[in-house]
């Protein structure tokens, strides 16, 4: 006879045991060692209940903003009352909505999104947050500065992370101040900087950068410089990124969901987050 909840206990182990196993002297100690503790049950318990996924992905739609080109655009091909099924078609560009910017974006022979490793894809992601300065000044950059003052904080950032910008930018989306662009139809949103990313490739080896805006480089750029190097440097980028805010300085991994495309130069991805 068992005590009430062992066998489901054990089920719930994933484990099995036989009748004689238990009956049998030893089985007394055969389901101590397949059941729970109340200290290991309760870490469970806790552990799935406080673990947190964040999504960072703005949802695709049609006339999402773009850097140049034509917004992303869509009709509907069938519908369920008059095929039996629903299905969209799209057209927009490799770099639309929250997207992912190959080495080949900007460098000739740079790899493409199918050489892009899931090991790549699935890296730590730090925070850096410039909120405060970017309400002052929109075209604010993350510089080396920044990135010390982080390390004396938090830490030194792991190799191969993702290092994200949290401007605030996202909240604008979908308005003007998004893009930012003054009458002259220069674009003003913050960005990365050349000393941050000099610091992460010859310090850090980081894998990517992010931005909560439309690109690696703040708004004015007229250079592309940080494209251009932090690819160049066989990294990746991601832009349009949301959620920032809801992220931990530290501590979380980011999954980068991007289509392998045949010789893409990026594309859109789901970004998540879980700590």
């Amino acid at each position: 006879m068992c005590l009430p909840g062992t066998i489901e206990a054990v089920r719930e182990n994933g484990s099995a045991v036989s009748r004689r196993a238990v009956l049998a002297g030893g089985g007394a100690a055969a389901l101590a060692a397949l059941v729970p503790s109340g200290a290991e049950a309760h870490r469970r318990r806790r552990h799935k209940r406080h673990g947190k996924v964040v999504d960072l992905t703005h949802t695709f739609t049609a006339g999402f903003p773009v850097y140049t080109g034509n917004a992303p655009a869509k009709r509907t091909l069938t519908t369920i009352p008059a095929n039996g099924f629903y299905k969209q078609e799209w057209t927009f560009d490799e770099h639309s909505g929250t997207h992912l910017d190959a080495p080949g974006h900007f460098i000739a022979g740079g790899r493409t999104t199918p050489e892009l490793s899931a090991r790549e894809l699935v890296v730590p992601v730090v925070v850096i947050d410039i909120s405060k300065r970017a309400k002052r000044d929109p075209d604010a950059e993350v510089t080396a500065d920044d990135l010390r003052r982080y390390e004396r904080r938090y830490g030194r950032i792991p190799k191969d992370a993702l290092v994200a910008m949290d401007s605030g930018w996202a909240a604008k989306l979908n308005t003007p101040a998004y893009k930012g662009a003054d009458s002259g139809g220069t674009y003003h949103f913050p960005g990365f900087g050349l000393s941050a990313i000099e610091y992460l490739i010859d310090r850090r080896r980081g894998a990517a950068i992010g931005v909560d805006t439309l690109s690696l480089d703040n708004g004015p750029s007229t250079t592309f410089i940080v494209h251009s190097t932090w690819l160049g440097a066989d990294n990746y980028g991601i832009e349009n990124l949301a959620g920032l805010d809801r992220l931990p300085a530290s501590g979380a991994t980011a999954t980068v969901g991007v289509v392998p495309w045949d010789a893409g130069s990026g594309g859109p991805a789901r970004v998540l987050a879980s700590y």
